[in-house]
């Protein structure tokens, strides 16, 4: 924040306060310690605040505003580790599928917990995880 400050970068400034405002506001309402697994879930929700709020501004015509949410999804993007390749989901799914000795559709939560457990420590899409267990379930 000190070198957002310093540098006047009135973006970057604003996108850190947002994301400092979120931590502080959760780590009162919990009443107890937020480990690293809760600030990234609360950064992942960010994200995707971030993302449905510039489509509902592209489809208002207000292409300034979805670009500056755009550039805070992009800024608070990179507080989060490393996102997993394709490859890595891939691999993943197919772990978890070989693991569980799942065949039909209604043990898809049982692959997707197995397939998130393999993919811990990485930011993966969990609908695009999802459509991936699904299609090799059918």
């Amino acid at each position: 924040m000190v070198a957002a400050m310093k540098s006047r970068d009135e973006a970057r400034l604003s996108a850190l306060r947002m994301m400092k405002a979120a931590l502080m506001k959760q780590k009162v309402d919990s009443r107890q310690p937020v480990d690293q697994a809760a600030e990234m879930q609360l950064l992942k929700t960010l994200i995707k605040q971030r993302t449905e709020a510039a489509e509902a501004f592209r489809k208002a015509g207000r292409v300034e505003q979805a670009e500056k949410e755009e550039a805070e999804r992009a800024l608070i993007e990179s507080y989060l580790p490393a996102a997993a390749t394709e490859q890595e989901v891939e691999a993943a799914v197919a772990e978890a599928l070989a693991e569980t000795g799942a065949t039909s559709p209604k043990q898809m939560g049982l692959v997707m917990k197995a397939a998130q457990a393999r993919l811990a420590g990485k930011t993966v899409d969990g609908k695009a995880l999802s459509d991936k267990v699904r299609s090799r379930l059918q």
